[in-house]
């Protein structure tokens, strides 16, 4: 493979953005990615504050600009009043895929019965698949665990970089060709 794969990464807090407490979401993400894939791959990352034209922005640049195939958000799928990643997403994707939240909504139930308040969702723009992930590292790698089985398929479909894990750490599923 000449070029790498290239995976953006984008912390959404306010606080985190103005410095007053460190990205751990956003890094704990990160260390994730490379304990689970094999392939090569380039990271472009962002601290950005909860502003929906902020988000967006950056989720078109990740895809648009950057070409990236996967895009994970950490941060801002909650209830509270300033929680807008997911309007944020779903307003830069051609495609919704709500079965990625109803997992990961699932998968967490088994963990806090709070589960039910997160509004986490997936979608497609382009050649990108966008993940909305929480904002903790526990439930981060929680629910990611959930649903990554699907994600290298979902975006072999979509016409992104190919990827492979660690098959000790993370099995994926491809059909049979």
């Amino acid at each position: 493979m000449a070029n790498k794969a290239r995976i953006g990464v984008i912390n959404v807090s306010d606080r985190a953005s103005k410095g007053i407490y460190e990205d751990i979401p956003g890094k704990a993400c990160v260390d994730l990615l490379k304990e689970w894939l094999t392939t090569p791959f380039e990271v472009e990352y962002a601290v950005v504050p909860d502003e929906q034209e902020q988000i967006e922005a950056t989720l078109k640049r990740f895809s648009d600009d950057a070409s990236c195939s996967l895009i994970v958000t950490t941060g801002g799928t909650g209830p509270a009043v300033r929680d807008i990643t997911p309007e944020a997403t779903a307003s830069v994707c051609q495609k919704m895929l709500p079965g990625f939240g109803e997992e990961m909504r699932r998968a967490s139930l088994q963990y806090v019965p709070t589960a039910i308040l997160s509004r986490q969702t997936a979608g497609i723009r382009g050649k990108s698949l966008i993940v909305n992930l929480p904002g903790k590292p526990k439930a981060i790698r929680e629910n990611l665990e959930a649903v990554f089985p699907a994600i290298p398929y979902c975006i072999d479909l979509i016409g992104g970089a190919y990827l492979e894990t660690d098959e000790s750490a993370m099995k994926v599923f491809r059909p049979r060709k």
